[in-house]
């Protein structure tokens, strides 16, 4: 598969990875394969739709007028709502879909023929997932000795915790960045529902995977990889945990402040518009302090020294405010970048889709899916490659997309041996057994 654009190779052509991720770190991982030309195959069931990333094929009544609704375009969840969900229509691009049952027999028997004519195999359901499938490394590497195998749930698959079970916000609780994140004076019940974990996993996912690669033409081995969503961002909050190993020093939320420099957000002009600065320095406390227009503040007892701005940060932060308060949050952010201040916006998602900085950057791809029923834009991938540009060059496949080019082409199924598995449910576009419709109108 070549870049649509102007046929350069792209840097992961000719590796197959067979994708069985759900929520957001697998499929982030997967799509980070899929972005460098990897052949990604997801492979999906008829009879377990996975909710968790394709969405909900049977969204509960009431949903319109919920922000939940607003996943959807035109917060419609339409007939087919498992194709039109915005997490999958990001992390699906480039992928391919093929359908199995991997409960029978028949559908297990797909997955091993898949796995020997594959270079990779990510998941990052529970623990007991792949057990329960016959589906271990200890069974895929007898069929196919090369095969790099990444399991990357919550917390592993060894340990006490194995078969516990964890979203974003329940992995972060457990690995203590919950407890870092928020303000000294709030509970954590105002914890934002944005987890870094996810994505921080697939990220060091794929890079594992890629180190396992490169052995591999050492080698000529494959191998097991055991990752832990936990573990993972564990060793991202090193300040916090070096502190208390070394020290015996809990540390405690700090908002939106810094350990050894004066740090803030301040409001803007406008509606919940904010803006967040850093001062690192004496020469940068000054050049703030000219730009304000307070030039008597640059000696002030008070903040002479970073010592003495963090004693008073309070009144700082009442100084500041009061001279960001009448002011664009943009303006801000250019006039103190301009001094050589470290600011930036507090951006909306609107701000993000129109930044000219990412736009000048080729960032956003505007793409149109039929499911969709319209063409809208998508972050694309987030990196330039000199000698292999990239870019989004299909978005993500409906359900069983590619099963007669995986049963028939890649796999080598008769016509006969795919109508058969047809008939057992195994291949098919549509959820079996919730009522639903199939492309054809059919329900199944």
């Amino acid at each position: 598969m070549t870049s649509q654009n102007n046929k350069t190779p792209l840097p992961l052509e000719g590796i197959r990875v067979i994708d069985m991720t759900i929520v957001w770190a697998g499929p982030y991982a997967t799509m980070l394969f899929s972005d460098m030309g990897a052949e990604v195959i997801r492979v999906e069931s008829l009879q377990t739709p996975d909710i968790n990333t394709r969405g909900n094929p049977r969204p509960p009544k009431g949903l319109l007028g919920t922000p939940r609704a607003n996943m959807f375009p035109n917060r419609d969840p339409g007939k087919r709502p498992w194709e039109r969900g915005a997490s999958f229509a990001y992390s699906g691009r480039n992928k391919r879909s093929v359908t199995a049952d991997l409960l029978r027999d028949e559908g297990r028997e797909v997955f091993f023929r898949l796995a020997k004519a594959s270079d990779v195999f990510i998941e990052n359901g529970a623990a007991g997932t792949v057990e329960k499938l016959g589906i271990t490394y200890d069974v895929l590497k007898d069929i196919n000795p090369k095969l790099i195998m990444c399991s990357l749930p919550g917390y592993g698959t060894n340990g006490p915790y194995k078969y516990y079970k964890g979203y974003g916000a329940n992995v972060e609780a457990v690995c203590g960045h919950t407890y870092l994140r928020g303000y000294p004076d709030m509970d954590f019940t105002g914890t934002s529902p944005i987890f870094h974990a996810d994505p921080a996993a697939g990220g060091t996912a794929a890079f594992l995977i890629m180190s396992a690669l490169i052995n591999r033409r050492k080698t000529g081995k494959g191998q097991y990889i055991n990752l832990s969503q936990a573990e993972n961002m564990i060793t991202q909050l090193p300040q916090a945990f070096m502190d208390y190993s070394m020290n015996g020093r809990v540390r405690e939320r700090m908002g939106n402040r810094h350990s050894k420099h004066t740090q803030g957000c301040y409001p803007c002009v406008g509606e919940d518009n904010w803006v967040v600065m850093t001062i690192r320095n004496n020469q940068e406390w000054e050049s703030l302090c000219k730009a304000m227009g307070k030039t008597e503040l640059i000696n002030d007892p008070r903040f002479n020294n970073m010592d003495k701005r963090i004693e008073n940060h309070d009144d700082i932060d009442q100084i500041i405010s009061k001279w960001t308060t009448d002011k664009e949050k943009y303006e801000v952010f250019r006039t103190l970048q301009s001094l050589g201040i470290p600011c930036g916006p507090v951006a909306k998602p609107n701000d993000v889709l129109t930044d000219p900085h990412n736009i000048e950057r080729g960032l956003y791809e505007e793409h149109y899916h039929p499911s969709l029923e319209g063409a809208f834009k998508y972050p694309g991938p987030m990196f330039e490659m000199s000698k292999t540009p990239l870019r989004i060059r299909k978005l993500f496949p409906t359900l069983g997309e590619d099963n007669e080019y995986i049963y028939k082409d890649l796999l080598g199924y008769s016509d006969e041996e795919y109508s058969k598995l047809q008939e057992q449910k195994h291949i098919g576009d549509t959820y079996f057994d919730l009522g639903l419709e199939d492309l054809s109108g059919n329900i199944v």
